[in-house]
């Protein structure tokens, strides 16, 4: 059996669960794959870099992406009820920071940088991404401060075998 310890500089942790620095810290310890989400529709043309996703069933292929309420990306997709998840490469770290709003560049303007086409949904898939997964949503619901968005997979792109990006200890990595 596995048995915590408790450090002395330890956060302590409430009848109601860790606090909020405490849960990001844990997590930032968590290696996780580098995407760009990205959606296009009536609803406009949108896109963010998420940590937060993960397969779902392969029967129906689907996964689950994450997205904060309160970003115009969540809105667009929600609205589009389309979205691509597009695998970064090692190659495509700058895209990251681009979708994740690090440098200051906004709404179409993402999409400048990069290749990009169009799979089945109409959503942008990344040229150079390792895979991109192509969904329709079946299902969303909200979690707190963010949605829970399924996506049926309509369309896989698989792209050029390379090293993968991830994002551990607050710093994005080649894997």
């Amino acid at each position: 059996m596995l048995k915590s310890q408790a450090s002395p500089d330890s956060a302590i942790t409430g009848a109601s669960g860790p606090d909020a620095l405490l849960f990001r810290e844990g997590m930032s310890r968590v290696a996780a794959a580098v995407h760009v989400v990205t959606t296009d529709g009536t609803a406009g043309r949108a896109g963010f870099t998420a940590t937060a996703v993960t397969p779902v069933t392969d029967s129906p292929a689907s996964l689950l992406v994450c997205v904060n309420t309160a970003s115009r990306s969540a809105q667009a997709l929600l609205a589009n009820r389309v979205f691509c998840v597009n695998a970064l490469s090692a190659a495509d770290r700058a895209l990251a920071d681009i979708f994740s709003g690090r440098t200051g560049v906004q709404g179409q303007e993402r999409f400048l940088a990069g290749a990009w086409e169009r799979l089945e949904t109409g959503s942008p898939a990344l040229t150079t991404s390792l895979v991109s997964f192509d969904c329709r949503i079946s299902d969303a619901r909200v979690v707190a401060t963010h949605h829970v968005i399924i996506g049926e997979i309509v369309r896989i792109r698989l792209g050029e075998a390379q090293p993968a990006l991830i994002y551990q200890g607050r710093h994005y990595q080649e894997l």
